[in-house]
């Protein structure tokens, strides 16, 4: 992956704070810059001694290429990039998050911006721009070890086609409902090897708001966007939100160089 600008700490994001809490309320804010360290565990010693001339590599650092490839503040035209507050959350450990159908739980880390699987490291991102500073897309980043990435994308797939009827997810006192989940179909990332789009409904006070996720894989790394319409909600109408294509290319370039 090639190497870009950290993207400095950002400003306060522009959705008001009982816009937040209510969103987060319901599942739909994101866990704050989630960026977890890789593993750095000895190798141990490899059997018989090196050439002489043989100088030894670095151990990659994953969250840091993960913070290579992140989208950068405005690197892309009409959409802010910033790290997700942190005080309104859903919960605060993917292991919070319980499911009444265990196995509809990658569901609810998806669009809870907990990473699937058993990456390496992890970091999220939300953008917001042209359709409003309260429709927002999240991008989660995970990066794994060979071939962890492509079963917990396979995994992902299978809670889609078992979890059509709904399910419900709790973390502590925080319930958010989902009246169905329904596969999408979505042109795989330019750069992917794969994806899986879903849409999930979730009722609140009378109105049914759509949620969108779309998760790809560039090799070992998942790139997971999730949109909702934050005013929908205090509005009460019904949101129909769509992944920013904008955020989805440019991510989906940086993570193919």
């Amino acid at each position: 992956m090639q190497r870009s600008r950290t993207p400095r700490t950002p400003r306060t994001t522009a959705l008001t704070v009982p816009v937040l809490a209510l969103v987060s309320a319901l599942a739909l804010s994101a866990c704050g810059g989630s960026g977890s360290s890789g593993d750095d565990s000895s190798d141990g010693d490899a059997k018989g001694k090196p050439e002489a001339s043989t100088a030894p590599s670095p151990k990659a650092d994953p969250a840091a290429e993960l913070n290579e490839v992140v989208l950068g503040k405005s690197e892309v035209k009409g959409f802010k990039v910033e790290k997700p507050q942190t005080e309104f959350v859903f919960a605060k450990s993917r292991d919070e998050i319980k499911a009444d159908k265990a196995g509809c739980a990658p569901l609810a880390y998806a669009m809870s911006q907990f990473p699937l699987g058993t990456p390496r490291a992890d970091l999220t991102r939300v953008a917001s721009g042209p359709d409003g500073p309260s429709a927002f897309t999240y991008v989660a980043l995970a990066s794994y070890p060979a071939g962890k990435a492509k079963a917990a994308l396979a995994e992902l797939s299978r809670a889609v086609g078992s979890c059509g009827a709904g399910f419900t997810a709790k973390a502590g006192k925080n319930t958010n409902p989902y009246a169905s989940i329904t596969a999408e179909k979505a042109l795989t990332p330019a750069g992917a090897d794969e994806s899986v789009a879903f849409n999930a409904v979730t009722p609140y006070k009378g109105r049914n708001h759509t949620v969108r996720t779309l998760a790809a894989r560039h090799g070992d790394t998942l790139a997971v966007y999730f949109a909702v319409d934050g005013t929908a909600f205090v509005q009460s109408y019904a949101g129909n939100a769509k992944v920013a294509q904008p955020i989805v290319k440019a991510q989906s370039a940086k993570l193919s160089r």
